[in-house]
């Protein structure tokens, strides 16, 4: 199930400030950049950098996810591992709001997230 109104607008309020702290300076976000996407109940942070063979098509690498899992009222954290797959983030693997989730993978105290 989708998220609601409200938490729709927190949650994306609570994204566009982690990434106003987290992007790359303005002159280099032709080069490399962030953003997130909403799916659902989902959300993804992304990479997002030029094709290497062709710098008009661009590439969105997935850094973090997190899912809100409303029966338990938590947000789940999982991270891409080498074999591509969402695995989830054994030192911490639930959170309760969003801003909790963006501060872990914000201090990546494990490497899972900013390598």
């Amino acid at each position: 199930m989708p998220l609601d109104a409200l938490q729709s607008a927190e949650t994306i309020n609570a994204l566009e400030i982690f990434l106003d702290k987290r992007r790359p300076p303005e002159h280099i976000r032709h080069q490399i950049d962030l953003n997130y996407k909403i799916d659902n109940q989902s959300i993804i942070i992304l990479e997002i950098r030029p094709h290497w063979q062709n710098e008009e098509e661009t590439i969105e690498s997935p850094i973090a996810k997190t899912t809100w899992v409303k029966s338990q009222n938590v947000w789940k954290i999982y991270w891409m591992r080498a074999d591509l797959k969402w695995h989830g983030y054994e030192p911490n693997p639930e959170v309760e709001t969003i801003e909790d989730f963006l501060k872990v993978i914000d201090q990546d105290a494990h490497g899972c997230f900013w390598g």
